[in-house]
């Protein structure tokens, strides 16, 4: 499964990053860097929490980021 990462720069200067595919994944981060590899880190909890309690299907074998 591929996941889309959009980000945004806000106003204030902090950057805004969003995992398309899985609603609520948002963070914020200082640099565009660090918001990617945050919402990195979320969306890969939020898949793991899935695995355990069965609420995937066999396309997330093999998950991959893509940054918009």
């Amino acid at each position: 499964m591929n996941f889309t990462i959009e980000t945004e720069r806000e106003k204030n200067g902090l950057w805004i990053a969003e995992v398309m595919e899985l609603p609520g994944v948002l963070v914020y981060g200082q640099t565009r860097e660090q918001a990617v590899a945050k919402v990195q880190a979320l969306a890969l909890h939020v898949v793991a929490d899935r695995l355990e309690h069965g609420e995937v299907t066999s396309d997330l074998m093999s998950i991959s980021f893509i940054a918009a």
